[in-house]
């Protein structure tokens, strides 16, 4: 018996498995998401994510100067107007929840990077991410709301611009209407592959953001799609997007994968709210190790091809040090 090839040496203790893994998991490549109220004195529990908060901008700035001492210096912010509306005025205004947030950023924790969440969802009063007539959503008139949305981000400070809408051709769009405001540096980070999916409904709580009416369907990518998923990606690359997204991430790793080997620009995940409300409730309930879990996850993620990844573990990653 030829006993020549023994995969087992190779796992004999904790050195040698560190020296030939694949993959590890790298915790500077991971972005925390914050939500931003524009009321004054706010640190608000959102129940389904436990650890996850609404605040305002000055307990904002307190979290991330406290967050960036443990090294977390990417950040993706979400905004909840105190007003919403059938435009989503909040979502461009100069003096937005957002816009404000990053100038304060950028003028009092410059090393940090900011990314905006670009979408109106949470400005509209019917909480769809585009402009409604007559029941439906439309396309190309909410392209010029999410330009200037964008230009406006930008113009505040923000290092990117993330697209989150899934209207069709909103990159292109926005990328012109960075450039001729003179925003080329501006980078776009596109939720290419976002699709329709349950996984999201505590956020929808957190960011005050459900529908009104009916489902994102017609805009959000169907789940049962993946050859769409490639499409969408090289689309949104072509207009310009200089970084795509997959999302949600577990269920969704082998498009993660199937993006990884047709792009050659970095590709992100989101680990979405309901990918974390579901570990801290096995968690709580007693039957996870949340060390153990989390991490084996964004392991998971790395390994299905991510070079970054949005996830709501992130301060416990840093503040425990995980990995």
């Amino acid at each position: 018996m030829n006993n020549i090839h023994r995969p087992r040496r190779l796992r004999n203790n904790q050195m040698i498995r560190d020296l030939s893994a694949e993959v590890c998991p790298d915790k500077t490549r991971l972005i925390m998401p914050h939500f931003v109220v524009e009321e004054k004195n706010v640190r608000q529990a959102i129940k389904p994510m436990p650890g996850i908060f609404r605040v305002c901008t000055d307990n904002l700035l307190k979290d991330l100067e406290s967050d960036l001492k443990l090294g977390i210096d990417k950040v993706i912010l979400f905004g909840i107007p105190a007003e919403k509306d059938e435009m989503a005025k909040g979502a461009y205004d100069e003096h937005g929840v957002i816009q404000k947030a990053i100038r304060r950023i950028k003028k009092e924790l410059p090393d940090i990077c900011v990314i905006a969440d670009v979408c109106l969802c949470e400005y509209m009063s019917h909480g769809h991410c585009g402009i409604v007539e007559n029941g439906k959503i439309l396309n190309d008139p909410t392209l010029e709301l999410l330009g200037k949305t964008a230009v406006s981000y930008a113009a505040a400070g923000a290092d990117i611009v993330a697209p989150s809408d899934m209207m069709d051709h909103r990159v292109g769009f926005i990328r012109e209407a960075l450039d001729v405001n003179e925003f080329t540096d501006t980078i776009i980070l596109s939720y290419a592959a976002k699709y329709a999916s349950a996984f999201y409904d505590p956020f929808r709580d957190a960011a005050g953001s459900a529908p009104g009416f009916g489902d994102r369907k017609t805009y959000q990518m169907d789940y049962r799609n993946a050859m769409e998923a490639e499409k969408e990606v090289m689309i949104d690359i072509e207009e310009g997007a200089d970084m795509v997204m997959v999302k949600p991430a577990l269920a969704y790793m082998d498009i993660i994968r199937r993006v990884r080997k047709i792009v050659d620009v970095p590709l992100c995940t989101y680990n979405v709210s309901g990918e974390y409300a579901m570990v801290k409730a096995s968690v709580n309930a007693g039957v996870a190790d949340e060390k153990k879990i989390v991490t084996e996850i964004m392991t998971s993620l790395f390994r299905a091809g991510a070079n970054m990844i949005i996830s709501y573990h992130t301060r416990d990653i840093f503040q425990n040090n995980w990995f």
